[in-house]
């Protein structure tokens, strides 16, 4: 009897966690807001919108909806740090969800979901680390992503493609300088270590996913910010002990926030990672880990 009530009652506690972290991953949407004193005296705040892997599928009209709010955060700049896709027809309902946002100056940078649709795998593999080039994912396959007409789409209405590129914008009278990187998880990224722009007023690295050697490249280049998603802020985190993974080289305790970067000579560089607002469409749950867009308010 006693075996039976223990078992009973281990069921149903599984159960009513896998049904909490699906309500959290697929509703419990939350703005995040952070400051970080990059400006130069004087110059007028910047609310920087960091948007990532919102991993969008047509029948996600909760999500559809809350990123149509974000608008009225009334963002300066956006800042999208790629995996924007999970479907071939997800285009559309993207853009129309952003359509209010993309008349903000913004940038972005794709991930590999950008690329390549998901796949049904083993959830467990994620605890060992996800998948990837870096450890042994199979990524010999189509680019079977519309990202070509997702690149389009944005660059049209004004934001900027920093995939292994480098662009400026002058946003409330602060030039800033971006340098870009195609996703890093699929070694896409072009790093040429070269100085950022020293005549800019600001300075943005910007990736898809944070692993050490773009964080590196970007400090130790002078860029003041790095900006960055891809780790769904472990997807899974503990209380009292985080993020169980990052699916990178990136530590556990920089899973998601806002903390700093430093090479050996160099002045540190504030770090924000974006735990991000999706997951794939096969494993639609988080835990202690809400879906999240941030407002990072730049000082002087």
């Amino acid at each position: 009897m006693r075996l039976t009530r223990l078992l009973g009652a281990t069921t149903a506690l599984g159960l009513g966690t896998l049904a909490y972290s699906y309500v959290e991953a697929t509703r419990r949407f939350v703005v995040r807001e952070f400051t970080a004193p990059v400006l130069p005296a004087g110059h007028e705040p910047i609310r920087v919108l960091h948007l990532s892997d919102i991993h969008l599928t047509p029948g996600q009209h909760a999500k559809q909806e809350w990123l149509e709010s974000l608008a009225g955060l009334r963002p300066d700049l956006v800042v999208d740090t790629g995996d924007n896709l999970a479907h071939r027809d997800s285009v559309v309902p993207l853009v129309t969800a952003l359509s209010d946002l993309l008349q903000v100056p913004g940038v972005f940078v794709f991930g590999s979901n950008d690329y390549y649709s998901p796949k049904l795998k083993n959830p467990a593999t994620y605890l060992t680390g996800g998948t990837g080039v870096d450890t042994g994912g199979d990524w010999e396959r189509p680019r079977d992503l519309p990202y070509e007409e997702l690149r389009a789409v944005l660059s049209h209405q004004g934001w900027r493609d920093l995939n292994n590129r480098r662009d400026e914008l002058t946003v409330k009278g602060t030039r800033i300088a971006f340098t870009g990187v195609d996703d890093p998880h699929l070694r896409f990224d072009r790093l040429d270590h070269q100085p950022a722009d020293a005549t800019a007023d600001l300075r943005i690295g910007v990736a898809h996913a944070p692993y050490l050697r773009v964080l590196d490249s970007f400090n130790a280049a002078g860029n003041e910010l790095i900006l960055a998603g891809h780790t769904h802020g472990g997807q899974l985190q503990v209380p009292g002990f985080g993020a169980l993974v990052t699916n990178c080289d990136i530590d556990r305790a920089r899973a998601n926030g806002l903390h700093t970067h430093r090479t050996p000579g160099h002045d540190a560089s504030w770090l924000h990672v974006s735990a991000g607002c999706g997951t794939s469409p096969f494993t639609p749950f988080r835990f202690c880990c809400r879906p999240e867009a941030t407002v990072l308010t730049l000082t002087g």
